[in-house]
């Protein structure tokens, strides 16, 4: 990483203690932009990069939030552009970088317009899915001390659990199976680049797999 790539990880490493949304995540995130910026044209780099690794300086801010007002890549474009003024970046390439990070996000409402945000979008979905997206949904599961499985209708559930935004209102009663069901199954389709969705399309039935087995082994069937 050059000169400008590691102050912005030392930013990041400040700012992230979400065991699900810290700095290896975005590195993951940073790696998985690079493969698949290789099956893309006209990539630019300088754009790309720094936006892979501001894409969830927020993320904290966000979960702190009580009021539920606080969405982490509308701020996260904020912030950034705060960051990328003191490393000298030129104004093109900040407006490129925020809209990477503004777009990054499902509930945003801002659908990725240049292939950069594309890619970012891209490499944090795929980040949620596959064993690394299984270990990631059972950390949060550990830290919001939440139940292997749902014990109520998942429409019940969704009824009585998530607000008019989006967000959960007790994430102690959430799970990793419930965000399967709600959530990952869902990613493959939504993915913009091909590389991505051949990578999801493989991520999503390890991913479908393992649910299946664990359902048995809870059911004590295996």
């Amino acid at each position: 990483m050059n000169a400008k790539y590691e102050k912005i990880k030392e930013i990041m490493e400040k700012e992230l203690s979400c065991s699900a949304h810290n700095l290896d995540h975005v590195l993951r995130v940073h790696n998985l932009c690079i493969e698949l910026a290789k099956y893309e044209r006209d990539v630019d780099f300088d754009v790309l990069i720094p936006a892979a690794l501001l894409h969830d300086i927020a993320r904290v801010k966000e979960s702190q939030d009580k009021t539920g007002e606080i969405d982490h890549a509308v701020l996260g474009s904020i912030l950034a552009e705060e960051i990328l003024n003191d490393l000298n970046y030129k104004k093109e390439k900040i407006e490129g970088i925020k809209h990477c990070i503004i777009a990054h996000r499902f509930r945003s409402g801002n659908e990725p317009q240049t292939i950069e945000a594309k890619i970012l979008f891209d490499a944090d979905k795929l980040d949620a899915i596959g064993s690394v997206g299984i270990a990631r949904s059972f950390m949060l599961a550990g830290q919001f001390g939440q139940s292997l499985s749902r014990k109520d209708e998942l429409n019940d559930y969704l009824t009585q659990n998530t607000s008019e935004n989006g967000r959960l209102k007790d994430v102690s009663k959430h799970s990793p199976m419930i965000e399967y069901e709600v959530k990952f199954k869902e990613i493959p389709e939504k993915l913009h680049t091909q590389k991505a969705k051949e990578i999801g399309t493989d991520r999503l039935k390890f991913m479908d797999e393992y649910f299946k087995r664990l359902t048995l082994e809870i059911e004590g069937i295996r």
